[in-house]
């Protein structure tokens, strides 16, 4: 299965993908604002590409293959799904992201049959904000310490996009 655009592409996770996640996720960037553990191994990328479930996908250059990045979503109590995503440094800014986060909406909604999706960005992560706000996804407000990442407890801008919002 596989989603596109015509620039990007969702697809699933390969083993294939393995050295270019693990290339990605040299950046301190990624890490910094994710679960990504740093440093991040191959070891690390053969268990994420081994765990992926239904909903995880890789984000690629639709003509070339390339990896950009990932973005998944994971499905919780009441029909919302919250979702994820990171991209490669050498293609932020380039609407990868955000066009990756839209395909993956509309995928959710229509093949979930979820009624809510829901990302959250720590104040300070800008880009990622811009990229939910690009996406169509509206900021609801402030989460204080919301949740644990990585010994920390920093406050979290929820967003969330509806069916009717697309």
């Amino acid at each position: 299965m596989s989603l596109s655009d015509g620039e990007i592409a969702l697809r699933p996770f390969t083993e294939d993908d393995v050295p270019a996640i693990t290339a990605a996720c040299q950046d301190p960037e990624i890490p910094r604002w994710t679960r990504v553990p740093s440093p991040y191994t191959e070891d690390d990328a053969r268990e994420y590409v081994s765990r992926a479930e239904e909903g995880s996908f890789a984000i690629v250059d639709a003509g070339t293959g390339e990896l950009l990045g990932s973005i998944g979503v994971r499905p919780l109590d009441d029909a919302i799904g919250q979702i994820g995503y990171w991209v490669r440094r050498e293609v932020r800014g380039r609407g990868v992201a955000t066009g990756a986060l839209r395909l993956l909406s509309e995928w959710a909604f229509e093949t979930l049959g979820l009624a809510r999706l829901q990302l959250i960005t720590e104040p300070e992560n800008v880009a990622s904000s811009r990229v939910a706000e690009n996406a169509g996804f509206q900021r609801e407000g402030l989460l204080r310490a919301f949740a644990e990442l990585k010994g920390r407890r920093p406050d979290f801008h929820m967003y969330s996009l509806l069916p009717e919002d697309l």
